[in-house]
């Protein structure tokens, strides 16, 4: 070592390398010329050599548009040149010198060589970074800012040597003050951004961090515009930037994708699946039922369905985790996906946390230092300087590194949100139909909102699991090195403190864990709830759902209040716990004979607030580690489950036929009771064919559709579909976008060819109606167009898409018959615009059967028979007794017959033996002789004597619903534009309103918010006052003496001293436990107090909104609210609140103790206040309304997922699902730039905040020198600095929890909004309660009555005046928009009167509660809407009825024999939706909530709009029978089903223009109901 150090000084010619003579020991310090050249010289390009491999590395992998040459990098080049030239000079005047003998010295040789050649390789950098694009250089700019700081270094050295000496070498002294001078431009021009080359579309703003130069980004400068725009206005969208293009969906997702992909590749995961999945079917073949199909005669359902009738068992499935399956081998492991595709970018972000923990502990060796210096008279004051400044320098490096760990941190969660919300979205679209089953859409979206926020969270503070215990070991060593063996002491309670620690996670897990499942639970009925909204209130049933949520959600809130105590549990346990740290090590050392100093003590004091740090981050961790892994299994799960079987369908283009299935068996899932709905399927299906599918309801008809489209599992065969498809299913899909853009769905358009589809499809009419023409906006479901409108709307799509494969599943019943026959003949039939198409059509009307190429006659999941229309007809099989099914109506002996069917008729009864005499014909429209007709706009038949028909109640379309949306919009736009039905979600601006602040107080409740701010002011005076006291403890002059004595007076005394400081000191201690715990407890119970207040407040509420709130505002959006919104009220509110009570108190108690310690702080109070005012006025407003934007931005992503669910086999069929999973990405982009905004403005404002902190901090430190000369004490010094050195993190978490109470109240003020939005009329009014009996005769009177939809419009009902006795049959009638829905609504009160009354048996309805009036009336609806429970509570929510009283409605409705077939009889469960029923059994559900009702008045509202004949045919009976008595109005459309009823009213622009019997008003040829008859061909 001493040869070493001989060599090198020799190697400086003999000059030493380091003196502290010259350097600490002395009032004028310098460095020797020997560390000047050396260290000051190859450390910087140390540092570039060092790092030069892998800034190589990461400038290849670099990839953009190469940067123009330009003024700066040709700057940068020059002036790197100039720099290599002056070194290069140098060194060959260093060559010539040693020559010569003149220089000894090799140092001076060598360093500028290696100056020059790394000068070279910064000038070649800049070349290269010019051409990848890279416009900012962190490592060449910290090189060149490294040699700036030692050129400074040297520069001073050289200026005091000439001021105090002559200058020997002339030549170095001149060449270093123009090298310098060159460096600094250097390092200036280094600091500049080079001019990108981004490619954005018109319109948009660039990144401006992708802009941004190195020290602009290191300290937020980029972000400068954005949150002054903030301040000068209230931001709005258009305001923002674009996300970085790292951060885009396009860029993160796929790389997720591939590294997810290959898990499960190397899992062969997809194996184990298709294993489980054989396992389970192994076990049902050896059911003896296996192959059969359930059948029962008496009955007209053979198997259950979902929306396509045929998907859904009936019976419950036995659970699969009782059958056998083995374990696989490996399973994916999501956590290992992500380390692999994000740990390095996560290893860059806690290397900067690594750092920052080395260069926290400075601040308490450099107190140390400063105290001895304040305690040493002659210690030179440049000392005491330089220790300031040391302070002020660590705080801003120490800054810089914090915030690069969170920035970095921070944007990889936000990732991998996005990789998580884009990857769940694409599972959604791919996942099986088992699958689905365990995943309802609820479930999904708590996903995408809540478990990839917690994913997102914990990926910013992952650092705590390292962090933490590395703190905690370097402040043990250092408490060692001051205190010795008393540290043991504190380190044991910290030991003790772990099986805290672990039983506070295992109780935390199971929380959570339970949380969830029963948010899923919750979140799942409200959108069964939002979804079945208008049933809900016209069957007056919103408190009994209210109810079933409150159970759900009291059971939520249950688990939260454990939480919220165990919660409470750990702020005491981990509050206290630094403080009973320091009393422990402080108790030992002082018992043990030590004493204690003002250094010992304060350095000691600094170390444990360091401790409370991490001691209190502990439980955090705990917190998000539970909850991460909770969400990550979760996830998981979902990710992992099972996909369609893409191997379903194959597409081999040079097949010989379109579609061709060979020995195909089908069923819905894997499952052992999941029998085959399809067996033995042979089909092979021409060119250019019609094709029709019949055969009774659930033979299986819509199920072969289904297979076609690869959605049902192929258990056997082969399935081969040759070109594209296009696919109209018989429940149509609309998206929520204009109707142009439904037709189009993502194609270009073609004027002409757009112009023939809307004819052929029977759109021009609606076109004319709807506001907006085809630009009209659809709302969500297509709210606001009917049925018919709907199905159309899906045909034209298929149409304009011009696939080579039509399948058409029943898509004519839900038109009116001259309208299905217009479709049929323009566009699916042989001279449509599809006659050159392969067509696949199922179908229930009989009339289109002669016009098709072949028909395929499906009995129980069997093709019966397959053939020609004629081949069929010759002989009586399956087909003829199809025929017979549907043509047996009821008779009537005068009828006439149909002329197709009287030709149907003819050619059964000429094939079959039995007679058909007895049955009659049909006498109603051709819409009558098919099955599952849904909804008609207009009458239309040909030739049939109205006298003569059969009555039949019609179906009513859903448009007149939105009568006055249609109204409105007419009223308001003169010419056809694009009209909003579904307006933006509203933010609000500007600060947060001190009314949501109050709101908040007060469900948290008034004694428990003031208990809450008053115990934890008292703990914080505790806490303010033990420094206080242990610093008079430690300059108490009394305890300076010997400790060790202890036999001598003296001793003792100061022994008795001692205990007495350190008695008092536990006091304070245990005041201080007190104090935190009570404020626990009082937190533990206001925050669920509050949860529950406000919860229950938007629920009660927004159950009590009109229909109208549901018909504008997307269900996503109110879901969003009761998911998202109550989640950060429920779990991150309190914990922000409690940060920022500790932060507030903590920023007044060092500002007051600061100013205690050294009153001349005061004088800098004042403009650092005003600095920090500034700051924190700039920011909030900024940080607010990101906040505010983020949240609103949030729901499209999620009205869009549950958007695309519902449609997900129609994206499928299109195979438009890379245009969807765009769509998704852009939304999520446009919710994540300003997510990223947010999180920016977040390190903006912290590193600013921090530059405060560390004035702060050099106030404190450069008081203490200056008040050297005053004697200010070491204790009083240690407690100012001790305050000094938390107040930077303090000031930055102070506004930071500023911000975060502001932007995450916003979730109160949200809650808030949903909790005050418009209601409905009372529900109940004791006063007006009528009688029991009531309606006692259903005698109803409409008096000049009028409505508006809402105040300030035209009336859409104007002066009606009507009486309709009690029993009497009404029909309603009148062309679209005539306001025939309006008047039923009316009657319910969902629309409420402008004027006049309606009057039910001398009661006015407005006088009554609307539960009151409601409950007495019954309506059969348009669609059957079932909820998630049991066939009981579907029918009697309430339990008013006994079960015999049930059971006689069940029979009634034919329902009986079913439910008797079921294991669980009336508990068995409908699934979601009531998805575990057909759609004709969930009919006849309705039905039997009818009958349980009987009330006096009954409307039918197309009641048999979406069953079959048959089930059509049991509800007419039983209305018939049941209702005999009662007064029943029915909204027709199809005026031969109201020919034989009492009177008509015929309605046109809002008023009643007839009212009479319909033979009186057919007699007169000028009456409106004789043109609608002869329209239709009734006359």
């Amino acid at each position: 070592m001493i040869s070493n150090t001989t060599s090198f000084t020799k190697f400086c010619g003999g000059e030493p390398f380091w003196n502290l003579s010259l350097t600490w020991y002395t009032s004028n310090p310098d460095l020797t010329e020997c560390f000047q050249q050396s260290a000051l010289v190859w450390g910087p390009c140390g540092f570039l050599w060092l790092t030069l491999l892998f800034y190589i590395r990461a400038l290849r992998r670099y990839r953009t548009n190469p940067t123009p040459i330009n003024k700066l990098n040709t700057l940068k080049t020059i002036n790197g040149i100039i720099l290599t030239f002056i070194c290069f000079i140098t060194f060959l005047k260093a060559i010539v010198d040693k020559s010569n003998g003149k220089l000894e010295a090799e140092i001076f040789i060598v360093s500028p060589l290696i100056q020059t050649v790394t000068f070279i390789v910064s000038t070649i950098l800049v070349q290269i970074e010019r051409r990848k694009g890279f416009i900012k250089s962190g490592i060449q700019w910290i090189f060149f800012l490294l040699s700036f700081i030692a050129g400074v270094v040297i520069f001073a050295s050289k200026v005091q040597h000439a001021v105090n000496d002559e200058v020997q070498d002339k030549f170095r002294f001149v060449i270093f003050f123009v090298y310098f001078g060159f460096l600094f431009i250097q390092f200036i021009l280094f600091s500049l951004a080079d001019l990108a080359r981004t490619i954005i579309p018109a319109g948009k703003k660039v990144s401006p961090e992708t802009e941004a130069s190195f020290p602009s980004y290191l300290t937020f400068w980029w972000m400068n515009r954005l949150i002054i725009t903030g301040y000068k206005k209230t931001l709005e969208e258009d305001d923002l930037f674009e996300l970085h293009p790292r951060d885009q969906s396009k860029n993160v997702a796929p790389v997720f994708k591939k590294a997810w992909a290959s898990e499960l590749r190397r899992c062969n995961w997809a194996e184990e699946l298709r294993e489980k999945a054989r396992n389970r079917l192994n076990t049902g073949m050896t059911d003896s039922s296996y192959g059969a199909i359930r059948s029962d005669k008496s009955s007209p359902f053979t198997t259950g369905g979902d929306e396509d009738n045929e998907r859904t068992r009936l019976l419950p499935s036995r659970s699969t985790s009782e059958v056998h399956i083995k374990k696989p081998k490996k399973e994916p492991s999501l956590f290992k996906v992500m380390v692999k595709t994000y740990g390095f970018q996560l290893f860059k972000a806690h290397i900067c946390k690594f750092i920052c923990d080395l260069l926290l502990f400075l601040g308490p060796i450099l107190q140390k230092q400063l105290i001895g210096f304040s305690k040493d008279d002659g210690a030179p004051n440049w000392k005491g300087y330089v220790f300031a400044a040391s302070f002020f320098l660590y705080t801003i490096v120490y800054s810089v590194f914090f915030h690069q760990l969170f920035h970095i941190g921070m944007t990889l969660g936000m990732r991998i949100k996005s990789a998580f919300i884009a990857a769940v979205y694409k599972k959604a679209l791919t996942m099986s139909n088992e699958a689905r089953k365990t995943s309802t859409v609820g479930e999904i979206v708590n996903l995408m909102s809540v478990d990839a926020q917690r994913m997102q969270d914990v990926t910013g503070y992952l650092w705590m699991i390292w962090s933490c215990p590395v703190q905690i070991a370097l402040a043990m060593y250092m408490l060692w090195n001051i205190v010795g063996y008393a540290t043991l002491a504190g380190l044991g309670v910290m030991i003790l403190l772990i099986p805290v620690n672990a039983v506070l996670a295992s109780f935390q897990r199971k929380f959570q864990i339970s949380q969830m499942t029963q948010k899923d639970q919750r979140i799942k009925l409200m959108n069964e709830v939002l979804n079945g909204m208008k049933v809900l209130k016209l069957y007056a049933w919103e408190l009994s759902f209210k109810e079933k949520v409150n159970v759900i959600r009291n059971l939520e809130l249950e688990t939260l209040r454990k939480f919220s105590y165990l919660s409470a549990f750990g702020t005491f346990t981990w509050t206290c716990a630094p403080f009973i740290v320091t009393l422990a090590t402080f108790s030992t050392y002082v018992l043990s004979g030590h004493g204690l100093t003002s250094e010992k003590a304060f350095v000691s004091l600094s170390l444990f607030n360091i401790l409370r740090f991490p001691i209190n981050l502990l439980p955090m961790m705990v917190t998000y580690i539970v909850t991460a892994s909770v969400s990550l299994k979760r996830l998981g799960t979902f990710l992992k489950s099972s996909d369609l079987d893409e191997t379903n369908v194959q597409h081999d283009p040079a097949a010989p036929h379109p579609i061709q299935i060979s020995n195909g068996t089908f069923a819905w899932g894997t499952d052992e009771n999941d029998h085959p709905i399809l067996k033995n399927i042979n089909l092979k299906v021409d060119d250019g064919k019609l094709i029709a599918v019949v055969g009774q309801v659930g033979s299986g008809k819509s199920s072969l559709i289904s297979a076609v489209l690869g959605e049902m599992i192929k258990l056997e065969g082969k399935v081969n579909v040759r070109g594209n498809l296009a696919y109209v299913a018989q429940q149509a899909w609309i998206q929520n976008k204009s109707l142009k853009d439904n037709i189009l769905f993502g194609k270009q358009c073609n004027d002409l060819r757009y112009d023939r589809i809307i004819d052929a499809c029977a759109l021009r009419p609606d076109l004319d109606i709807l506001p907006g023409g085809d630009q009209t906006e659809i709302g969500e479901k297509g709210i606001n167009l009917s049925g018919g409108q709907k199905q159309r709307v899906s045909l034209a799509r298929a149409v304009y898409n011009d696939a080579d494969v039509y399948l058409f599943d029943d898509p004519l019943s839900a038109v009116d018959s001259h309208v299905g026959k217009h479709i049929f003949e323009q566009v699916i039939g042989p001279e449509g615009l599809l006659k050159t198409k392969t067509r696949v059509l199922v179908t229930h009307g009989v009339q289109w059967l002669p016009y098709v190429d072949k028909i395929v006659v499906l009995l129980n999941g069997v093709i019966s028979e397959m053939g020609s229309y004629e081949e069929l007809l010759s002989h009586d099989g399956a087909f003829a007794q199809f025929l017979k099914t549907y043509l047996q109506q009821e008779t009537d002996e005068d009828e006439e017959e149909v002329p197709e069917l009287q030709e149907i008729k003819a050619r059964l009864e000429s094939v079959s033996d039995d007679k058909i005499a007895t049955v009659g014909s049909v006498g109603s429209s051709n819409d009558s002789t098919h099955v599952g007709s849904y909804q008609r706009q207009t009458s239309g038949t040909d030739g049939v004597n109205p006298k003569k028909l059969v009555r039949k109640f019609s179906r009513v379309s859903s448009v007149e619903e939105k009568e006055q949306l249609e109204e409105e919009m007419k009223k308001k736009m003169k010419e056809k534009e694009a009209e909003k039905l579904i307006q933006e979600e509203k933010s609000e601006v500007g600060k947060v309103k001190l009314s949501v602040f109050i709101a908040y107080l007060k469900s948290m409740g008034a004694a428990c918010s003031f208990g809450l701010f008053f115990f934890f002011c008292l703990y914080q005076l505790a806490s303010v006052f033990a420094n206080i006291w242990l610093s008079w403890w430690t300059d108490d002059e009394r305890l300076a003496g010997p400790t060790n004595n202890t036999n001598s007076t003296n001793g003792t005394d100061i022994v008795a001293l001692e205990e007495y400081y350190l008695g008092i000191y536990g006091a304070l201690g245990g005041g201080q436990a007190f104090f935190v715990l009570i404020y626990a407890i009082i937190t533990a119970i206001s925050v669920v107090n509050a949860s529950t207040v406000l919860h229950e407040g938007m629920l009660f509420n927004v159950l009590r909104s009109p229909m109208s709130f549901f018909d504008t505002t997307p269900i996503g959006r109110i879901l969003n609210r009761f998911s998202r919104d109550i989640e950060t009220i429920d779990n991150i509110l309190p914990g922000i609140i409690r940060s920022w009570m500790n932060t507030m108190f903590t920023v007044i108690s060092t500002v007051i103790v600061i100013s205690y310690s050294t009153p001349i702080f005061l004088s800098v109070v004042l403009p650092l206040g005003l600095l920090y005012y500034f700051i924190q006025r700039f920011y909030i407003p900024t940080s607010r309304q990101l906040k505010r934007i983020e949240s609103t931005t949030r729901s499209p992503i999620y009205v869009h997922f549950s958007e695309t669910i519902t449609g997900a086999s129609t994206i499928r069929a299109y195979g438009v699902q890379s245009s969807f999973i765009k769509e998704n990405d852009d939304k999520v982009d446009h919710n994540l730039k300003f997510y990223f905004s947010s999180i920016a403005s977040n390190r903006w404002l912290g590193y600013r905040l921090e530059f405060v902190g560390a004035c702060i901090v050099f106030s404190a430190a450069l008081f203490a020198v200056i008040g050297k000369k005053d004697h200010i004490a070491g204790g009083i010094v240690g407690l100012s600095i001790s305050y000094a050195l938390q107040i930077t993190q303090s000031l930055n978490w102070m506004v930071r929890m500023n911000s975060d109470i502001e932007t995450n109240i916003v979730s109160v003020e949200r809650v808030k909004e949903y909790s005050e939005t418009p209601a409905e009329a009372e529900w109940n009014i004791d006063r007006t309660r009528p009688p029991r009996e009531w309606p006692q005769s259903g005698r109803v009177s409409f008096d000049n009555y009028s409505v508006r939809y809402r105040p300030g419009l035209d009336l859409v009902l104007r002066g009606i005046s009507c009486q309709i006795n009690g029993g009497e049959k009404i029909g309603i009638v009148g062309r679209t928009g005539a306001g025939k829905s309006s008047l039923t609504l009316c009657l319910f009160r969902i629309l409420e009167a402008a004027g006049g009354k309606i009057v039910i048996d001398d009661v006015e309805v407005d006088s009554l509660g609307l539960h009151q009036l409601r409950s007495r009336l019954t309506i059969l609806p348009q669609d059957p809407v079932l909820f998630s429970g049991s066939l009981r509570m579907n029918l009697d929510p309430f339990s008013k009825y006994t079960d015999e009283q049930v059971w006689h409605a069940l029979e009634h409705a034919h329902l009986k024999d079913f439910v008797n077939g079921l294991a669980l009889g009336l508990d068995y469960e409908c699934g979601e939706g009531g998805q575990n029923l057909s759609v004709g059994q969930r009919q006849l559900v309705c039905l039997a909530r009818s009958l349980l009702r009987k009330t006096k008045i009954l409307v039918l509202d197309e009641a048999t709009a979406a069953v079959d004949l048959e089930t059509d045919e049991l509800i007419q009976k039983t209305i018939r029978s049941e209702f005999a008595s009662c007064t029943i109005l029915t909204i027709a459309h199809r005026l031969n089903t109201i020919m034989d009823y009492d009177k008509v009213v015929v309605m046109d622009k809002g008023q009643i223009i007839e009212f009479n019997s319909p033979n009186s008003l057919l007699k007169n040829k000028n009456s409106v109901f004789y043109s609608m008859a002869k329209d239709a061909n009734l006359v």
